[in-house]
């Protein structure tokens, strides 16, 4: 069930940098979108409509979203938590919306502030006014392995968040491992329990590497037939709400790895690098990417 080819969702502009305590300069984040639109990623995560006042490093949104070079086949999506965020996002020109909800309550009620009963009757909005606009909208399931409150996630917790999401209208849903804690095993288990309700095809993996099994994971999903994984440039990332997670997989990593297999994504792996050089230079930090330290 091995997939001939892969798609990669570059979350870096958006997850990747939303940690980064010091503001990123939008033109040095609309700059990084150029290099990876160049690289040829096609699915780009640009920004987050969230409040500044939750999340500053995404106060430019609107310029982000606006300023980003528009190319045929090329999709630019948002984090939109609530309606006032789409409706933004949708007049800065987004191409696609995501809403983001938890396996676990208490990672629930800490990043969102709310039940993930009542986190699903928030996105109902989003997605009645999407459908109206014909914008897709995009599910993001987080601690589908582990939560840094609760522990061990059970797989039939993740499969109802899923199911749930995809029943009202989500086109695909991104299965993360916010804190990296997942092993293979653990991962086939839960992936086999999601696609029990969600069809594969429509599922994406995302994994952050704070044990270093992200590819690992990725690897296990694929033996599934899961064809769509989130990635982030340099191995940017964490999250403020899950104390100890490093960042995402890197995306010259995942590359690296697909490449080796024969498998097509589109990508090219020597952009990619110079894409992650000018992140780190601009960051003033080392990145997280194993090929990127060892060219």
């Amino acid at each position: 069930m091995m997939p001939t080819r892969v798609r990669l969702v570059e979350v870096g502009p958006r997850d990747g940098l939303q940690n980064e305590s010091a503001i990123v300069a939008t033109e040095v984040k609309l700059e990084l979108i150029r290099q990876l639109a160049d690289a040829g990623l096609r699915h780009i995560e640009a920004t987050a409509f969230v409040s500044p006042r939750r999340v500053p490093q995404m106060a430019d949104h609107d310029a982000v979203m606006r300023g980003v070079p528009r190319r045929a086949g090329l999709t630019y999506s948002a984090l939109t938590p609530n309606l006032q965020g789409f409706e933004a996002a949708l007049a800065a020109g987004a191409d696609e919306v995501a809403v983001f909800g938890a396996a676990s309550e208490t990672f629930s009620q800490k990043n969102i502030h709310c039940s993930i009963a009542e986190s699903l009757q928030r996105f109902e909005q989003v997605m009645g006014a999407a459908r109206e606009h014909a914008i897709p909208v995009r599910g993001y399931v987080s601690c589908v392995l582990g939560c840094p409150y609760e522990g061990a996630i059970a797989p039939a917790a993740v499969a109802a968040v899923a199911d749930a999401l995809h029943a009202m209208g989500c086109h695909e849903i991104s299965l993360g491992d916010t804190i990296g804690v997942g092993t293979p095993g653990h991962t086939a288990a839960m992936i086999d329990a999601v696609a029990r309700r969600v069809p594969i095809e429509h599922l994406a993996g995302h994994f952050h590497d704070t044990y270093g099994q992200a590819l690992a994971n990725v690897y296990a999903a694929m033996q599934l037939g899961v064809a769509v994984f989130d990635a982030s440039v340099a191995g940017l990332g964490g999250c403020p709400y899950a104390p100890g997670a490093s960042g995402n997989v890197a995306t010259e990593d995942l590359l690296y790895m697909l490449d080796g297999l024969g498998i097509d994504t589109g990508v090219r792996l020597d952009a990619l690098l110079a894409a992650d050089r000018y992140i780190c230079e601009a960051l003033q930090r080392p990145t997280r990417s194993r090929v990127a330290q060892a060219r």
